[in-house]
């Protein structure tokens, strides 16, 4: 009641100042133009009191600044008395009734929005400095918030969580509008750093005590730690209060708060502050400036009646925005400068017909523009908010808060120095200033195990058949269960690695009458569902199971193979030769080596004698040839040095296929070799053969992924039971193959490995892991257990308590999987050689082609169809070409072309018999031919020395073919007369 009527007091005060300096100062000229400005707070709360002495305070700074001004603004000071109903009714009365130009208010976010529909009826801008919540805007144009909104903060709650490197949290807030509409801004904010939002706990803000109790009871049981509120000044006592009875302010505990409460602890009686030790909360950085420090001083009109209260900052962000709200206001009245007059002629009867003000929509474009140096650094509006600056970090010490560091947007955490500098910093250089709940400076891990006496519930898959890794033994008499094996012991050595007491409980996870309770994935599903607190045994890591719970690094190797029975290659069978290599690798070598030798035969035909002749002996010279080179017998001489090239380099392949295939073979012959069944999956799914997976394991959706039918897939539970049905392979419907993970693998085999076996590639998955719930704090600190527990051994030592780390086998010593060369071993020798073979062969057509391009251009342009054009083309390519041997020359320097003249004339005969001489190359028409004369027929004086016949004496080596070549013709020239 102090506070209310304290306030109307100095509510009178203002408005009767205001409007006796208005009219004194119009005294004079007459010239002093009166704004109307209504005021609408909450009188009898601390911040209202607070406020509206700092409006009276700017007002008089203002004018006393700026006395030259023709514009005075006139205050009206109206009581919401905390409700929205008042707040509507006196902005109903001083728009309607006063006809003011603007409403400075409201304080609430909840009666902001009739006041705001108000505002936008009647034209007049509604500001407010206190009305906080992001969810206001943008309703109408006509409310402005000369505050920062709450969804500018929670940047900095956001870095404060990641700094810490805490992963939940729990938010707190009152269900109004000013506690929801930080919410989502919230939410968005934490999820960016990958932080689990793991309750919302919302508090009416009626809320009794023993629905508080109720609600920190229920926290207390969670996990996290973390907690962050967002409430008003009339419920943040009641729950710090409370928190502190239950023991919730004590070491482990972290409770951040938002600046709405944070910038009222100075107002917070002594007792309540006490009860905060230790909370950390954020506020936006007020500059430090001589002009704050002075307006500081000038507050004497303060309450501090209040008994227990001792105030840590005198100065308040409300104070702030509400003195440099009255400063706006001003400048842009006198920016405005004129005051329109409103229409008069209303229904007063109509208590919502409100006057359209013609000054209002001007004031507010002035408003929207003003910029100026005020006390909260620079005025600055932007879509009607406040432009946001920095924040500082806040803890509560004492009777009073202490400035940790700040925060910007852009640069992080800064610290503040002695001259008001600052610098960046990290969590390292502050975090040991801060006094945290209980009086602790350990920085509190974020999480506890919760206090409700339940120790965790830890599910146990068990899979019979591999009691190494897990056993399950029932008491008869007390129903008391034990758990034995490799995975137990990696669990419990993992928990005790830990640096802190967990405690559990394991269950089996069973149905009530012994059976199986389901598949692993029904096993995750229960974790998701937080009926149990993790999982373990062999769980596999797969990428559906990590969208319903969170995995550990993994404890034990994956993979899945394949299973097998053991049969034995035959000896004795006709086709063994062919095994060595596989189909590909031979139809490919078989295409090599025509193409090699069709390479060969074009590079040699037309400049060497071993590759001329008749057509049966071209296509015999074109197979004997690469096949003649696999044993070294070719004895033709190669001339052209591209064909050199390529058979080298062909000689050099058939090395290598020749040696591979004799050790291969030879390989076969001497030791025993396995020959599986399959050979692949591929054809396991094309012939329609079963396949086998243990029940319930994920290795079955492998199974259908790799194209297998649900019909072909059997499952069983026990390892003798898979190895019955792979006894008998694919008949009475049993498998072919079992698919199993590597670990279980391994130990099958050492039991069986003289009948079964591993083949094929080892298909690659994650291993095994322990599972918790989704955001589970453990699961960091038990993957660093497993692998310290991996690094320093211990790991290996359970493995060899178990016999699992290298299962033995006593199976045959000898036997090896027969595995055939593929093609994929010699792609890149064949690519080699096919590069080389088609370079030559493609630079010798091009050669020929430039070579004798005259000769060619005169067979296309010829008046003949196609077909005779490409025979006219073959004749000429078959014709000797003597250019290609520079060295006859050399060696026959004696020799000399016959000039065209000369050979040309038909009274003149070439006598044979001279055995140097030899036919190199023939006209296209021969009429006749006598004995060892060849007739030459008339040939046109411009034809080319190309098509005509040539005589040149032969090579010792070509000079056999040529005689050959000579008796045919004579012969068949005999035939002809």
């Amino acid at each position: 009641m102090n506070i209310s009527f304290h306030s109307i007091l100095v509510g009178l005060l203002i408005t009767m100042s205001s409007a006796l300096c208005c009219s004194g100062a119009s005294g004079g000229d007459g010239s002093v133009i009166s704004f109307q400005v209504g005021v609408v707070l909450d009188l009898e709360t601390e911040l209202g009191h607070r406020a509206l002495d700092c409006l009276a305070t700017a007002r008089s700074d203002f004018y006393a600044r700026h006395p030259n001004y023709t514009t005075r603004l006139v205050l009206h000071v109206r009581d919401s008395k905390g409700n929205v109903i008042d707040a509507a009714a006196s902005s109903l009365e001083l728009l309607k009734f006063v006809k003011v130009d603007a409403v400075i208010g409201p304080q609430k976010s909840t009666q902001a929005n009739f006041m705001m529909n108000l505002g936008e009826r009647a034209q007049v801008p509604i500001v407010s400095f206190s009305a906080t919540s992001p969810s206001l805007q943008p309703r109408t144009k006509y409310f402005i918030q000369t505050a920062q909104t709450d969804d500018t903060e929670v940047g900095a709650i956001a870095a404060i969580v990641k700094a810490f490197q805490w992963n939940q949290a729990v938010i707190i807030y009152e269900e109004s509008e000013y506690g929801k509409g930080i919410v989502p801004y919230l939410y968005n904010a934490l999820q960016d750093i990958n932080v689990l939002i793991a309750y919302n706990s919302l508090i009416p803000v009626s809320a009794d005590e023993d629905f508080i109790l109720k609600e920190l009871y229920k926290m207390m049981t969670m996990q996290t730690r973390v907690f962050i509120v967002h409430v008003s000044h009339s419920l943040g006592p009641k729950l710090f209060l409370k928190a502190r009875d239950i023991g919730m302010m004590s070491e482990g505990y972290v409770w951040i708060i938002t600046s709405g409460l944070m910038d009222l602890l100075p107002s917070m009686k002594l007792h309540v502050v006490e009860a905060m030790q230790g909370v950390l909360g954020v506020k936006p950085l007020i500059p430090k400036t001589s002009t704050v420090e002075s307006f500081s001083l000038q507050k004497t009109n303060f309450d501090l009646a209040n008994p227990g209260y001792k105030p840590a900052d005198m100065v308040s962000i409300f104070d702030v925005w509400a003195y440099d709200t009255i400063w706006a206001l001003a400048v842009a009245a006198e920016q405005v400068g004129t005051h329109y007059p409103e229409d008069s002629d209303l229904n007063s009867s109509d208590l919502f017909n409100l006057p359209i003000s013609k000054t209002g929509p001007k004031l507010l474009k002035a408003i929207l523009t003003t910029k100026f140096e005020g006390l909260g650094g620079m005025f600055h509006l932007v879509d009607g908010k406040l432009y946001p600056t920095s924040y500082k970090m806040l803890n509560i010490v004492g009777n009073g808060e202490k400035e940790v560091v700040v925060w910007t947007q852009s640069h992080g955490f800064k610290r503040r120095n002695t001259s008001d500098d600052f610098n960046s910093t990290s969590k390292e250089d502050f975090s040991s200033s801060i006094i945290w709940p209980g009086r602790s400076r350990v920085v509190p891990r974020g999480w506890e195990v919760p206090v409700r006496g339940k120790k965790l519930r830890v599910a146990v898959a068990v899979r019979p058949g591999f009691e190494e890794y897990l056993n399950v033994m029932r008491d008869s008499r007390t129903g008391a269960v034990q758990f034995s094996g490799y995975y137990i012991d990696v669990f419990k050595s993992v928990m005790a690695a830990l640096p802190y007491a967990v405690p559990y409980d394991f269950f089996h996870f069973e149905k009530p009458d012994g059976s199986c309770a389901g598949s692993y994935n029904d096993l995750i599903h229960q974790v998701f569902l937080q009926n149990y607190d993790a999982a373990i045994g062999d769980i596999t890591i797969t990428g559906n199971r990590s969208n319903y719970v969170d995995f550990t690094l993994p404890f034990a190797e994956g993979g899945v193979v394949r299973i097998v029975p053991i049969t034995y290659e035959d000896d004795n069978d006709m086709w063994m030769f062919l095994k060595p290599m596989k189909k590909e690798l031979w139809f490919t070598s078989i295409a090599f080596f025509f193409v090699t030798g069709l390479a060969v035969w074009i590079l040699e035909h037309r400049i060497s004698s071993a590759f001329r002749g008749p057509p049966s002996h071209h296509l015999g010279m074109i197979f004997y040839f690469p096949f003649s080179t696999l044993v070294f017998a070719h004895r033709e001489r190669i001339v052209s040095n591209l064909a050199r090239l390529v058979v080298v380099v062909w000689l050099f392949v058939i090395l290598i296929l020749n040696s591979t295939y004799t050790a291969s073979l030879s390989s076969r012959l001497t030791v025993q070799r396995l020959r599986p069944a399959i050979a692949d999956v591929k054809e396991l799914i094309r012939k329609g053969h079963s396949v086998g997976c243990y029940q319930g394991s994920f290795v079955c959706d492998i199974l259908r992924g790799m194209g297998f039918k649900d019909s072909k897939i059997k499952m069983y539970r026990l390892p003798e039971d898979y190895k019955e049905a792979l006894s008998y392979g694919s008949k009475s419907d049993n498998i072919s193959a079992f698919f199993d993970v590597v670990p279980y693998s391994k130990l099958f085999l050492s039991k069986y490995c003289d009948k079964y076996t591993i083949v094929g590639p080892t298909f690659r998955t994650d291993g095994f892991a322990f599972v918790f719930p989704k955001g589970s704090p453990l699961v960091a600190d038990v993957s660093r257990a497993v692998i310290k527990l991996t690094e320093n051994g211990e790991m290996l030592d359970i493995q060899r308590e178990w016999s699992i780390d290298d299962p033995t086998c006593n199976g045959p010593d000898s036997i090896e999987t027969s595995v055939s060369v593929s093609l994929q071993s010699f792609k890149g020798l064949f690519a080699i050689t096919g590069t080389i073979t088609s370079s030559c062969v493609l630079i010798f057509i091009v050669s020929y082609v430039y070579k004798n391009r005259c000769s060619l251009q005169q067979i296309l342009n010829s008046r003949t169809t196609t077909w005779s054009k490409i025979k006219e083309i073959g004749r000429h390519f078959d014709q000797r070409d003597l250019s290609s041997h520079p060295s006859f020359i050399a060696r026959n320097p004696q020799f000399k072309y016959p000039k065209p003249e000369e050979i040309v004339s038909s009274s003149h005969s070439v006598d044979l018999s001279n055995s140097n001489l030899m036919v190199l190359s023939l006209p296209m028409n021969i009429l006749s031919a006598h004995s060892n004369n060849i007739a030459v027929p008339n040939i046109p004086t411009d034809f080319t020395l190309a098509n005509s016949t040539v005589l040149a004496p032969a090579l010792p080596e070509e000079l056999s073919t040529a005689i050959d070549a000579t008796d045919r013709d004579n012969s068949n020239a005999q035939l002809d007369s």
